[in-house]
């Protein structure tokens, strides 16, 4: 794939994620949530020249510090992120005000990661990018799931930062 083609695809999948975040969305324990970060690897991984040649050191703890990045950016993500749970049992979530902050945080690292790699001369292709979000969305996805198991009706569940409060009852409408 292209860099364009990849650039594309992350931008597509970043606002399609972010956007559905700030809805209110059940949490299936049997939905295939490990589904679309696999398929990210999967395309990050097919690309050869994820690590520069002429600076294979560089290049690596690059990636490293870019997949860091990705995995706390969605531990961050899933941290912020509200659950509770309808009488019914079913749990919900949606992303908050704080959600947004640690994507903020989150692109700002990646910016400031890409600029530092252009500032010593290593050449950075996108499936690095691919692949921090990859972990991005797998992190997020594994800990939202693993809170909203074993929900109590009525309830917030393992409260997010800065929501302390139960949420309503009926489910929001768009």
């Amino acid at each position: 794939m292209s860099g364009l083609v990849d650039a594309l695809v992350i931008v597509l999948v970043a606002v399609v994620v972010i956007a559905r975040q700030f809805r209110a969305r059940r949490i299936d324990g049997e939905r295939r949530w490990w589904l679309l970060p696999a398929l990210l690897v999967v395309l990050a991984l097919r690309e050869p020249g994820m690590i520069d040649a002429q600076h294979p050191t560089a290049s690596a703890l690059l990636l490293g510090a870019e997949l860091l990045i990705g995995l706390a950016t969605g531990a961050g993500w899933a941290w912020t992120t509200p659950i509770w749970a309808e009488p019914d049992g079913t749990v919900w979530s949606r992303s908050s005000k704080a959600s947004i902050a640690v994507w903020a945080v989150g692109i700002g690292l990646r910016a400031g990661l890409f600029a530092l790699g252009a500032a010593v001369g290593v050449h950075q292709d996108s499936s690095a990018l691919l692949l921090g979000l990859a972990g991005t969305l797998l992190v997020r996805a594994g800990i939202l799931s693993r809170r909203g198991q074993s929900p109590r009706p009525g309830a917030t569940l393992s409260g997010a930062y800065g929501h302390g409060t139960t949420r309503p009852m009926g489910r929001e409408r768009v």
